[in-house]
């Protein structure tokens, strides 16, 4: 979907949510042979039975690469990502979880040169319903329409 708008054109508090997607084991799998990360607590089932989960976590760089593909449903040809800033895992994701992915703006910044602003879109991922898992802020870099009509 696409959505093309201007900095302008967006509102605090425009909230929009996903669809839901099952972490698999093969996402884990996956995910460790491309980053490098075959910690126990993802990949050893028999150890991680000893542990207080119980179970292998999903990777938190896993469920936030997810999620953040998740939440990129709407395509803006004036902007682009700018980073992340505030990324907290702040529960475990585990095989047969499903995610969600909620995205709110929550802030609009002046940026460094006037022909953008920075958008803050707060992102949130629920398991099994409510359940945060993870959270951060995705900052867009977005052209202001005044400055573009001007030129």
């Amino acid at each position: 979907m696409c959505d093309d708008r201007y900095f302008e054109d967006y509102a605090i508090g425009e909230e929009r949510t996903s669809i839901g997607r099952t972490i698999t084991e093969a996402d884990i799998v996956i995910h460790a042979g491309q980053t490098g990360d075959f910690y126990p607590h993802h990949m050893d089932a028999e150890w991680c039975a000893t542990q207080p989960f119980k179970q292998r976590i999903a990777h938190g760089t896993l469920v936030f690469s997810v999620a953040i593909g998740m939440a990129a449903n709407v395509i803006n040809p004036r902007s682009m990502s700018y980073g992340y800033d505030r990324l907290r895992f702040i529960r475990p994701t585990f095989i047969g979880d499903t995610i969600r992915v909620r995205t709110t703006i929550a802030d609009k910044r002046d940026f460094r040169r006037p022909e953008h602003g920075i958008l803050v879109e707060k992102v949130e991922v629920f398991k099994q319903g409510q359940e945060l898992v993870l959270a951060c802020e995705h900052l867009h870099l977005v052209e202001r329409r005044r400055l573009a009509k001007a030129s």
